[in-house]
């Protein structure tokens, strides 16, 4: 059942190509800004960085510094709190793709789960869109598609998680494009109200 959704999505909307960013780090800022917010204004916050979006400036950049230049992202004294945590978590890998990667990703979920501000959706789309790792992304979106679809995946975001990762082959890149596909087409026809047409 899965697959065929995957597969009807991928016929409408074709190669999505997310995440939008240049970095993995930037992938780590955006899911963090994107909490209670949408897209539009987490990129007024990410143009703001300039040439500064990186972990090294983060982490050396004053709170109130901080929380001006991601102010268009709302909340961002939280935000910036956030921010922080998951830079200083990064900085024990040297801010380093490759050796995140060493690491077992048992223990790098837990690890994000542990940090200030990381849920278990934010935690997921940093280990999947920053570091291609195959960890599926749940969201309010995947929710309401399958219980349109009348596909149970349980209530939790735990249950569902499952069910896609048992019932997918383990594939990062489908992974990355099946969520990016049940996003695009809940912003564009699967809404509270649903838009079936087309």
């Amino acid at each position: 059942m899965l697959e065929q959704i995957h597969k009807t999505l991928k016929s409408h909307y074709g190669d999505l190509n997310w995440w939008p960013a240049k970095t993995p780090y930037e992938v780590i800022v955006g899911a963090i800004l994107t909490q209670n917010t949408n897209w539009s204004n987490v990129e007024k916050a990410i143009a703001n960085f300039g040439e500064n979006l990186t972990p090294q400036f983060v982490a050396a950049a004053d709170f109130a510094q901080l929380s001006e230049i991601i102010r268009p992202a709302g909340f961002f004294n939280q935000k910036t709190a956030y921010l922080k945590a998951t830079t200083e978590w990064f900085a024990k890998y040297d801010y380093s793709v490759e050796d995140v990667h060493k690491i077992p990703l048992k223990t790098l979920r837990p690890e994000l789960l542990a940090t200030k501000g990381i849920g278990q959706e934010t935690a997921d789309s940093i280990l999947l869109y920053a570091f291609n790792l195959p960890t599926f992304v749940i969201d309010a979106y995947t929710h309401r598609l399958c219980a349109r679809y009348s596909v149970d995946v349980g209530k939790t975001y735990s249950s569902a998680k499952a069910f896609f990762e048992d019932n997918l082959p383990k594939d990062v890149q489908l992974y990355n494009e099946f969520h990016a596909l049940i996003v695009i087409n809940a912003k564009e026809h699967c809404k509270k109200k649903p838009i079936c047409e087309g």
